[in-house]
């Protein structure tokens, strides 16, 4: 079967294809493009989403309301820091807004312009036999209750930091923080994790909160959906 010709002007779509490329081609209107950065961005912007929002549902509503905003105004983006960046802030200040408008009477931490993210394994790299699974499966439970009981100025920094492996100053930057702050409530978190897990966990906490597969597609679905009909096609 012959390949059918790309768009003048649109770059190839792949996993290899740089960001920048991939930007371009969004602003050129290629959803392989939208579809391939929502498939990069799905896992962090979940993350940090889910940081803030208490709700699984929550944070996808947060996230899928990210991507709108950035497709919708790729004009914004000046390409000071990396689309993958931009995308990060626009989700946490669209998480802190919802959350202002919940609670009126409490402060959030606001967002600032400008930086950014190797995840840490379980040990072994053995094939897992199916009661090893089912016991990381049941540890990734435990690790996502703990971490969604932490308080939002807790756990946003906190998923930053051990998930995304933020430093402390990107995460003081884009907080507007002070990067003490910063390190205090990671330092809180931790403790409070281990306080409630130090018996049962051995591992790292790279498998909370995922965000692929049939999720990921049918997200990847609803942005393009709301994008065609901003279009009007």
């Amino acid at each position: 079967m012959t390949a059918q010709p790309r768009p003048h002007g649109i770059p190839e779509t792949g996993p290899a294809t740089p960001e920048a490329d991939l930007v371009a081609g969004a602003r050129a209107g290629s959803e392989a493009a939208v579809r391939e950065l929502i498939r990069r961005l799905n896992p962090r912007l979940f993350r940090v989403a889910r940081g803030i929002a208490e709700s699984d549902a929550e944070a996808e509503e947060i996230v899928q309301e990210t991507y709108m905003k950035a497709f919708t105004h790729l004009e914004g983006f000046g390409g000071a820091a990396t689309f993958a960046t931009w995308a990060t802030r626009i989700a946490i200040n669209t998480a802190l807004m919802r959350r202002r408008g919940r609670s009126p009477q409490q402060e959030y931490d606001t967002v600032s312009e400008t930086d950014t993210p190797q995840i840490l394994a379980f040990p072994g790299h053995r094939p897992e036999a199916p009661d090893a699974a089912l016991g990381r499966t049941q540890i990734r439970a435990l690790l996502e209750q703990a971490v969604a009981e932490l308080p939002p100025d807790l756990r946003l920094p906190f998923l930053l930091h051990e998930v995304e492996g933020m430093s402390v100053l990107a995460i003081a930057r884009d907080l507007s923080l002070n990067p003490v702050t910063v390190r205090t409530r990671v330092f809180r978190a931790r403790r409070r994790l281990r306080a409630a897990l130090e018996q049962r966990v051995r591992g790292g906490f790279e498998a909370i909160f995922p965000f692929d597969g049939a999720r990921c597609g049918a997200m990847t679905d609803r942005v393009i959906a709301g994008l065609r009909r901003l279009r009007g096609g």
